[in-house]
């Protein structure tokens, strides 16, 4: 069950429109005032949002018809796509750490930091919509499948609690760096490489996403949506009052309590959709191979 060419260049397609109009296009929108500062939601405009907002709804409808007959599943990597080139030039976590030295500082960034990731859902969730727009033009409704909603609802609730715990964990082994011990944490750890954010993200939320399809059969939106509350989790859990006043003390702006917390929202969000995506279909394709290879 190998992608044909058609389907690459399918998804290639799609990939290329987000990058174009969201990653190159609409950079200005979000680029940082320094050369190497951090891509931070607080920085854009609120005319800023709805320009990148609408760009997302018209990248979604555009990666539709370029990817039809497929443009439903394949779309939606459009606007991911495009916030993945800003999780790739922007700055790293520390870099705004240091701008915020003080312990009330750097509580009132994380205060921040634990809503950001909606704001960058939404901007993917514009994306998708723009895909169902597209679809409606285009294509004949299809009927409800039938099948219990309350099932269906109670999957999607432990989907979701369940891929934020998943992707908590394997974060935290995937995005490894220098790592010092410490009398009162344990341990810190430096801030990640881009690339290795990229691999921990990437491999986490893929992995959240074949888990859950596998065991419930549920989409690939639920461990989507469950990046918006990956950062939340973590800032409320690891950066307690103690915890921030000791590493501002004993740790220079570069060192972390929890991995999580090293990783910008735009980072989790973009990285994690995506993830999110190919872990659900990877899922399919082994539900396949167990079904029809294995006879």
């Amino acid at each position: 069950m190998e992608l044909s060419w058609p389907m690459r260049l399918r998804i290639a397609a799609a990939v290329a429109v987000g990058v174009i109009l969201i990653g190159i296009l609409a950079w200005p929108l979000a680029a940082p005032a320094e050369p190497f500062g951090a891509v931070f939601a607080g920085t854009i405009t609120r005319a800023g949002a709805i320009s990148l907002a609408l760009l997302a709804v018209f990248a979604g409808f555009i990666a539709y018809f370029l990817s039809w007959p497929y443009g439903r599943e394949i779309g939606i990597l459009a606007v991911p796509s495009g916030l993945a080139v800003w999780a790739v030039r922007t700055g790293s976590m520390a870099d705004l750490i240091m701008h915020n030295p003080t312990v009330p500082q750097r509580q009132a960034l994380f205060a921040m930091l634990r809503w950001e990731p909606l704001f960058w859902l939404a901007i993917v969730a514009a994306g998708f919509a723009g895909v169902l727009l597209a679809q409606k033009i285009h294509a004949k409704p299809q009927p409800e499948k039938p099948g219990s909603k309350s099932n269906t609802y109670l999957n999607a609730v432990i989907a979701l609690v369940g891929s934020v715990l998943i992707a908590q964990f394997c974060i935290r082994i995937f995005a490894q760096d220098v790592r010092i011990p410490d009398r009162t944490l344990g341990s810190v750890l430096a801030q990640p490489a881009v690339g290795q954010i990229v691999f921990a993200v990437l491999g986490s939320f893929g992995l959240a996403a074949f888990v859950v399809k596998k065991f419930l059969n549920v989409s690939y939106i639920w461990p989507a949506v469950a990046s918006a509350f990956v950062t939340g989790f973590a800032i409320t859990t690891y950066l307690k009052q103690d915890i921030l006043q000791h590493l501002v003390q004993h740790w220079p702006p570069v060192f972390f309590s929890n991995a999580v917390t090293s990783i910008l929202p735009v980072q989790i969000v973009a990285f994690g959709t995506l993830g999110s995506v190919a872990g659900y279909w990877l899922a399919i394709r082994y539900n396949y191979w167990r079904k029809h290879e294995l006879k």
